[in-house]
């Protein structure tokens, strides 16, 4: 896995998908300061590293859960990825909305999902595990069953882990923020001085750097 993880992080840092300032921090849409930004959807533009990765989630997934019946994205980020997966494994494909839509059928799950099929969920990252585990709480209400969930990356916060473990639910990512970090360093991407700085913000995200407006 270290091999996977590594062989990630480089393809995400070179082509920008993932993008480290620790001296110069975005602002997340939930108003955290954070001196990583994460957009996996970039991927998408690429064909070698699509493929690399559509190939290293259904092998995955064929390991790990052998016994999967659908591949569920959540929307928006998982959806192109989750309907490739499916293509190359075979299976159904559905998708997870945020929200019920507010119109027509009024769906949450867009596809056709029997109770008591056996889902295995796509995610393009896993930040806190709300969002993530809402598409979980919306699969198991409709009366399937979740195996467990692949995503791209993880930033491997705490919170999540107690929530994912919470919930009784297996996830397992392909990259995650330390090997990002490991290999940004690697390939001179960072200095050695900013490491302890990318540290400090994965411990405490929420309160990091609040003296930033």
């Amino acid at each position: 896995m270290k091999v996977l993880e590594k062989a990630v992080a480089e393809k995400l840092l070179k082509i920008k998908a993932v993008k480290l300032q620790p001296r110069n921090p975005f602002t997340w849409a939930s108003g955290w300061k954070s001196p990583i930004y994460c957009d996996n959807r970039k991927t998408l533009s690429y064909p070698q590293i699509r493929t690399f990765i559509k190939i290293e989630i259904s092998r995955l997934i064929l390991e790990l859960y052998p016994d999967v019946e659908v591949i569920a994205g959540v929307a928006t980020g998982a959806i192109a990825q989750g309907a490739l997966v499916a293509d190359a494994l075979g299976l159904p494909f559905i998708y997870i909305r945020p929200t019920p839509k507010d119109h027509g059928l009024e769906n949450m799950i867009e596809g056709d999902l029997r109770p008591g099929q056996k889902v295995v969920v796509i995610e393009d990252l896993i930040s806190t595990g709300g969002s993530s585990l809402k598409a979980v709480d919306a699969i198991r209400n409709d009366g399937s069953e979740v195996l467990g969930m692949v995503a791209i990356f993880s930033y491997g916060f705490p919170v999540a882990e107690q929530k994912f473990k919470a919930a009784k639910v297996k996830f397992t990512a392909l990259c995650n923020y330390n090997s990002v970090l490991a290999e940004a360093l690697a390939t001179n991407y960072i200095a050695v001085e900013d490491i302890e700085t990318l540290k400090e913000w994965r411990e405490n995200p929420a309160e990091w750097r609040k003296d930033l407006k």
